[in-house]
């Protein structure tokens, strides 16, 4: 198998958060850390630049750019979001949004890329939701247009969490086809509406996802015709995830990731993925969890 590169940046998992804050920030590094113990080496890891404004305010709305990055968003608007704001905040924010980008960069070059953070698909253009700022992958999906032969890009959202922006940013450009599976009963409550969406029911086990799954991934195939795919890997379907409510077992999200990176393989689909959302607490339980992306990927072969 082809070697493929890995995309990161050590500000992934720097920031201070209060005490007990629900978002695991070390799960980043902590990856990586994983990853290198597992025999990767330091120099398959490509690390990734900020976006810079011109870069975002050609897509998403100038002034809430400007009141993001100037720390001049109102609290609601920042509450919304989740997290305290920082300049280190912001700059973590451009450099994760810049990774996603650069990842799908790579994919059309080696065949398959991932990122080891994104998925910020609550944000829109001009405000942010529920841990996102930036829609990476949106963003990502206008950087893959710009390449020859590329003509259709498919968002492909598993994310416990319907991908609301994404679908938002997405409705009106036919050339990025958004799909989301997602807990029915789940943030964001009021869900936007995709492409294609599976609400998925409290609850739901490996057998019954994986079903939807293929159904989901043959069908959005068959109408959209993607010439390349971005896969958010969101871990938050675990049974542990304490933010998740489905039942789906370690076991079951690997064969999920396998299940996409063949199909794409055998479609000659170039694939960038992200780790997306992932909550459980005890980080090496959720590490465990997020590195079956990578085996699914081959990464270790």
């Amino acid at each position: 198998m082809r070697e493929f590169p890995l995309v990161f940046h050590p500000i992934y998992s720097q920031l201070d958060l209060p005490v007990r804050h629900r978002f695991p920030i070390q799960k980043y590094q902590a990856i990586k850390d994983r990853l290198l113990k597992e025999g990767v080496v330091e120099n398959r890891f490509v690390t990734p630049c900020s976006l810079t404004r011109t870069q975002l305010v050609s897509v998403l709305d100038p002034s809430y750019i400007d009141l993001l990055t100037s720390g001049a968003l109102d609290p609601k608007a920042m509450r919304r979001i989740g997290f305290p704001w920082s300049e280190q905040l912001v700059k973590r924010t451009l450099t994760a949004a810049g990774g996603t980008v650069l990842t799908a960069e790579l994919a059309l070059q080696h065949g398959k890329a991932i990122n080891l953070t994104g998925g910020y698909h609550h944000a829109f253009a001009n405000f942010g939701s529920g841990f996102c700022m930036i829609n990476d992958l949106y963003l990502a999906a206008l950087q893959m247009l710009q390449a020859s032969g590329i003509d259709k890009v498919l968002i492909f959202d598993c994310d416990v969490h319907q991908g609301d922006g994404t679908a938002k940013l997405a409705e009106n450009n036919p050339r990025v086809f958004t799909v989301s599976l997602h807990g029915e009963k789940n943030f964001p409550h009021r869900k936007q509406v995709s492409d294609m969406d599976f609400p998925l029911a409290k609850g739901t086990q490996d057998d019954e996802y994986i079903e939807t799954l293929e159904q989901a991934f043959q069908l959005a195939v068959n109408v959209a015709n993607p010439d390349a795919v971005i896969y958010d890997a969101g871990v938050d379907i675990h049974v542990d995830d304490d933010l998740g409510h489905l039942d789906i077992s370690t076991a079951g999200v690997y064969d999920r990731d396998a299940f996409v990176f063949d199909q794409c393989d055998k479609l000659g689909l170039p694939v960038a993925a992200v780790i997306g959302g992932g909550y459980q607490r005890d980080i090496d339980a959720l590490v465990e969890v997020h590195f079956q992306l990578f085996k699914a990927a081959g990464v270790l072969s």
